[in-house]
């Protein structure tokens, strides 16, 4: 079984970012932001509350403090003081989920700092020490130190696949400033591809492996709405009830 999780609540004051009344009744899982690379406490709790009105689950979409450069810039950190980043943030949407009666259900880290933690194993120590507070699964992808770390710690692992983002030839992810509109159609066909062979084609032409117990929809992918219908309805047999 597998779920839809979508990258959202990333507005920020006036500024609009992504269409989250269309995506949330289209997926399982809301990866809220946490006020770091986007969103702020107003914009915070409307997202809970949105999610909480659909029965979506809500995880903490923790980044680097990098506010202007959306939390895709690296950064070194120290592992406490990285530790302590991410505890900061979660705390505060614990906070408006607590106000609204739910559950805080995952960790995903964002951008540069998701990134880096696959290839750097003290970085996804911090992400796991800040887990061990708040006792919920973290995403991330397999293979990497996401998954080496995580589950060496303890932690419930859920393995993601991105349906809207292209794939180097060693298996990471190319994570670009800013997304462009994809191809919905070709979106679906690799997800499905990705849930029944554990497979996706990278940018140089060759299969790499991959898991997909989670399929994630980025919110500022322009045509994200659209993607996320098509990729819903073509893996609707392995979808997991929300």
């Amino acid at each position: 079984m597998t779920i839809i999780n979508c990258d959202m609540g990333e507005s920020f004051g006036l500024y609009r970012i992504g269409d989250d009344r269309a995506l949330m009744p289209l997926i399982s899982a809301a990866n809220v932001a946490c006020g770091f690379h986007a969103s702020d406490f107003n914009h915070m709790r409307d997202t809970v509350r949105l999610a909480k009105t659909h029965g979506v689950k809500v995880g903490a979409h923790p980044s680097l403090p990098d506010l202007q450069g959306f939390g895709r810039r690296e950064m070194k950190m120290p592992r406490e003081e990285l530790a302590n980043c991410i505890l900061y943030q979660v705390g505060a949407l614990k906070a408006f989920l607590d106000a609204e009666g739910m559950p805080l259900n995952h960790i995903k880290p964002h951008g540069a700092l998701y990134g880096m933690a696959a290839r750097n194993e003290e970085v996804a120590h911090a992400v796991a020490d800040a887990a061990d507070v708040y006792g919920v699964p973290l995403f991330g992808m397999a293979g990497t130190f996401h998954e080496s770390v995580y589950t060496g710690r303890g932690h419930g692992f859920v393995a993601e696949y991105y349906c809207d983002l292209a794939y180097r030839g060693d298996g990471g992810l190319i994570i670009t400033r800013e997304h462009e509109a994809i191809d919905p159609v070709d979106a679906a066909e690799r997800s499905v591809r990705a849930v029944r062979e554990g497979k996706t084609r990278s940018v140089d032409g060759n299969d790499v492996a991959v898991r997909a117990d989670a399929i994630c929809v980025h919110s500022d992918t322009p045509n994200a709405v659209e993607v996320a219908v098509a990729v819903r309805d073509a893996v609707r047999p392995w979808l997991e009830a929300a």
